[in-house]
């Protein structure tokens, strides 16, 4: 059960956050080669090391010595925004398959392995990345790197695999459905994204799972799951050169069938915006509550002021003391469950407001988020408002690195979506730099467009739902 106002991790959506731990990205040095540049991290800059490996996979770690464990993961820069119409849902079906066996192991005996050292071995699917990632003591960290690197690369997708979990893929679909908030947040992204392939569900449809060949995974996987496009980042109780050593043994045959492909770059943005395709979209839903985001577009993740919009989207629904979760639940106890949160994109971003209530209650809520958002945007935070939310994102991003698995994807992503690593001192500096006035700015820029609404509750039709988003329509 979610405590309190902590925003639900989505399956489906994992970048979709409140922005607690939001850092700034730095260039790192110049040309990093196999021996392994030294670059500026999240914790003491000489623990963070990068090499390109042959192959063109990248390796990133981050040396943490008082700790008995490692985090690693392979992170692949394609995710569902990559898929074309008959491929939807490819990146995630295959997060399903490839964990199915390979030429060196069955199912069973990659999960006996794993079992047999006590270690985690799971993956995600998001719009625009895909990890598989292991969590091992450190005496076991070649082992990890064998199983995982085996996994992605030399799995079989065998015809009786691909029909049994077509099965699996389509019952979570169907699980989806069932979870109004899950269901909420892809409908949201489909209203405020419209075409883009980001208003397309991560999971994919029925129709396309039912749909999708062996031929048309396997042809997905190979041409796009390539060394060039991998990274490979861990944290925890490691030697750089010895993992780098493990990483180029165990990725050869990948290697060598991506020969002659050049590195892929960071996505720079600059492809076409989304165009909403609605101001208001309702899926009927026999549920208790009804479901309620209210956003706006929001900058892309290469847009100046990260930091002030991690500010801006604290304050106003990041925690208990939040404007929002205080105007909503504790003076008026409209809901139990109300926050905001961000996301940030090559291409785009949002800025959006959860919150699940009685359905009697729905029309008040959305008059009181609505009024909360028309003021921010024109009256700016408070000093006070302003300080609370930088020691938050302070305190989140510090403590959030206590844990290897958090280091590990601030390595893979920062990689990924910037081909630099991001400073701790640096980012913390960012937070304390922003503003009220700067975030005033950027409030009135976002807060005034105009609001996208989804609902997911028990209403048959627009007609039913309160005049406070019928307006929007």
């Amino acid at each position: 059960m979610h405590e309190k106002n902590d925003p639900p991790a989505s399956a489906r959506n994992p970048e979709r956050g409140n922005g607690a731990g939001a850092g700034v990205v730095l260039p790192g040095p110049g040309s990093p080669g196999v021996g392994g540049a030294r670059a500026g991290g999240p914790g003491d800059a000489d623990a963070v090391r990068r090499s390109d490996l042959p192959g063109g996979a990248r390796l990133v770690t981050e040396t943490v010595p008082w700790v008995r464990s490692v985090a690693l993961g392979i992170w692949i820069g394609i995710g569902s925004v990559d898929e074309t119409g008959d491929q939807a849902g490819a990146a995630h079906y295959l997060e399903h398959l490839l964990f199915k066996g390979t030429g060196r192991r069955t199912a069973a005996g990659i999960a006996e392995e794993m079992d047999a050292v006590g270690g985690e071995l799971n993956a995600f699917t998001a719009k625009e990345h895909t990890c598989y990632y292991a969590h091992v003591l450190d005496d076991d960290v070649a082992l990890a790197i064998d199983v995982l690197a085996d996994v992605v690369t030399e799995a079989e997708l065998a015809h009786t695999d691909v029909e049994l979990e077509r099965g699996v893929v389509l019952e979570e679909i169907s699980m989806r459905d069932d979870d109004p908030e899950d269901l909420l947040g892809e409908l949201f992204d489909e209203t405020l994204f419209g075409e883009h392939a980001l208003g397309r569900p991560v999971i994919g449809s029925e129709d396309s799972i039912r749909g999708m060949s062996r031929d048309t995974l396997h042809e997905f996987w190979r041409g796009e799951y390539t060394t060039p496009r991998m990274v490979v980042a861990a944290a925890g109780n490691l030697d750089h050169d010895r993992v780098a050593d493990l990483v180029s043994q165990a990725l050869v045959g990948a290697s060598e069938r991506s020969r002659g492909l050049t590195a892929e770059p960071p996505r720079t943005g600059g492809g076409p915006r989304p165009v909403r395709s609605s101001a208001l979209a309702l899926h009927p839903d026999e549920s208790e509550q009804a479901h309620l985001m209210l956003g706006v577009p929001g900058p892309s993740r290469h847009t100046p002021g990260r930091a002030a919009l991690a500010v801006l989207n604290t304050a106003l629904g990041g925690g208990l003391s939040s404007r929002l979760f205080q105007q909503v639940r504790e003076q008026r106890g409209l809901a139990y469950q109300v926050y905001s949160s961000q996301v940030r994109y090559a291409d785009a971003g949002s800025l959006a407001v959860y919150a699940g209530c009685a359905p009697e209650r729905l029309g008040e809520v959305v008059a009181v988020v609505r009024d909360v958002l028309a003021g921010v945007a024109s009256d700016g935070l408070t000093e006070a408002e302003v300080l609370r939310a930088q020691g938050a994102l302070r305190g989140g991003l510090v403590l959030g690195l206590e844990d290897t698995a958090s280091r590990m994807n601030r390595l893979g992503r920062s990689e990924l979506d910037h081909g630099r690593q991001r400073s701790l001192s640096e980012s913390l500096a960012r937070i304390e730099a922003v503003t009220p006035s700067e975030v005033a700015d950027l409030a009135a820029e976002l807060l005034t467009q105009p609001l996208t609404a989804a609902v997911v509750g028990p209403y048959d039709e627009i007609d039913d739902l309160p005049a406070a988003l019928r307006d929007l329509a």
